[in-house]
């Protein structure tokens, strides 16, 4: 099965990202990501499916350049608008990270300083990100509270991350990852801790950011059903290859991978039916 998406008819714009060939590895031992490529437009949306070990993760620590220490990547390409983020010293990221690329992830109290208000955080972020004065950052801060859909705005500014749920912990980080007003995030397992009712309320809080401020979002899960939930295309990745790629509901109901199989059947019971009609009455 090639490992790219479909390549974008002529006259259509180009893509806010590319990824090309993309390999990673042990520094001067095994691969662990084969040849992955795959294309997003501004405003789109790409699920990354697979199980732990799948190379997922990895694929989009390498886009973020976080990959952990003793991994590199050793081939191929991430261009955004010119520049390969597999190729970015320390300096050249900085206008990069946090502004017009930013992410969210699985654990979000391990992101938050729990001795310094959350509100606090946010409007720090605000003011490296985009030099606003105290005021300004906190009427900002307050604003995005609201806007990912924390209820009192102003008694959240003021606690710290342990008064806080899970699902409130990571609507906090969401206004952090948005804050600066990206063109692209990646939620990388964003959902996984959560219980099943906020999981859908932070995928919804996702879809409604990416349609307000035309995001285009790379979401990163093992689970199929949550990315049937948000995205229009699906990758799916097993040993750091994919084996599968196209829009969400050509995958769901034709499933060329035995793999991409056993996830759609593994998943009907959680909705995956209901929406794979919706998408067919809508194509």
């Amino acid at each position: 099965m090639p490992s790219h998406l479909n390549v974008p008819p002529p006259g259509r714009p180009e893509p806010l990202l590319s990824v090309r060939n993309l390999h990673v590895g042990v520094v001067g031992s095994k691969q662990l990501v084969h040849g992955v490529s795959f294309e997003l437009h501004a405003g789109g949306t790409l699920g990354i499916v697979g199980e732990s070990g799948s190379g997922k993760s990895l694929t989009c620590h390498s886009l973020l350049g976080i990959l952990p220490a003793g991994l590199e990547v050793t081939a191929g390409s991430a261009l955004y608008r010119g520049a390969d983020l597999t190729r970015l010293s320390r300096r050249g990221w900085k206008p990069l990270r946090g502004t017009r690329i930013s992410a969210v992830f699985q654990d979000p109290a391990s992101y938050l300083n729990p001795s310094i208000p959350v509100g606090r955080q946010l409007a720090e972020a605000l003011r490296a990100c985009l030099s606003l004065s105290r005021s300004e950052a906190r009427k900002r801060g307050l604003e995005l509270l609201a806007k990912v859909g924390l209820r009192n705005p102003e008694a959240v500014y003021y606690q710290y991350p342990f008064e806080l749920s899970g699902g409130m912990l990571q609507r906090v980080l969401i206004a952090i990852a948005v804050s600066a007003g990206p063109e692209l995030l990646i939620a990388d397992e964003a959902t996984t801790a959560l219980d099943v009712t906020v999981q859908a309320e932070v995928l919804d809080l996702l879809a409604e950011l990416k349609r307000e401020l035309n995001l285009a979002l790379i979401l990163v899960s093992h689970d199929l059903a949550v990315v049937a939930q948000v995205c229009d295309r699906v990758i799916v990745m097993r040993h750091g290859v994919i084996i599968e790629a196209g829009t969400t509901a050509q995958v769901l109901a034709d499933p060329k991978h035995p793999y991409t199989r056993s996830l759609v059947d593994n998943h009907q019971e959680y909705g995956l039916e209901r929406f794979l009609e919706r998408e067919l009455e809508n194509a």
